[in-house]
């Protein structure tokens, strides 16, 4: 059976941190992006296909389609799931997804979020969305890449 190896919280989704220092990193070889409105574009599907390096299978899935692919992960799948926000873990979890860590890598600013750890932004129910995971057993953390070190999410509640 398979494994989990990243869970990234990451508004932009696949950019060259995830491509070079994650790949590298965790080893994966399977990317799964759980995003319905980004499963549905066929042009960004298109974009984010080019950016993913040979030998790196890409799947781009709603959350329905996520949570089964996660529930029974192919064998020597290493996969690296990548969401935008928060509350997009929660339905996985909520369909039966186990998650060990989930990591934040990039929640930039908009008009709902303030800062919440440097240049990391959060609304009022993105940091519920954190709380009922933490809730879960699930550890949190901001890790924007892996050579930097990272702060756990608890003291920032």
């Amino acid at each position: 059976m398979g494994q989990i190896v990243l869970a990234r919280i990451d508004d932009r989704l696949i950019h060259g941190q995830v491509m070079t220092a994650w790949l590298q990193f965790t080893g994966g070889n399977h990317i799964v992006i759980v995003d319905d409105a980004t499963a549905g574009d066929e042009f960004t599907k298109s974009i984010m296909s080019m950016a993913v390096p040979n030998g790196i299978k890409l799947s781009i899935l709603g959350i329905d389609d996520g949570a089964k692919l996660l529930a029974d992960i192919p064998e020597r799948h290493k996969i690296i799931v990548l969401a935008k926000e928060p509350q997009t873990y929660w339905q996985l979890i909520e369909k039966g997804v186990r998650f060990d860590e989930i990591i934040i890598g990039g929640m930039g600013a908009r008009k709902d979020r303030k800062t919440f750890h440097k240049n990391i932004s959060a609304s009022e129910e993105e940091k519920e969305t954190f709380r009922k995971i933490v809730g879960q057993n699930v550890k949190m953390k901001i890790h924007v890449i892996p050579d930097q070190g990272s702060q756990a999410i608890e003291g920032l509640l």
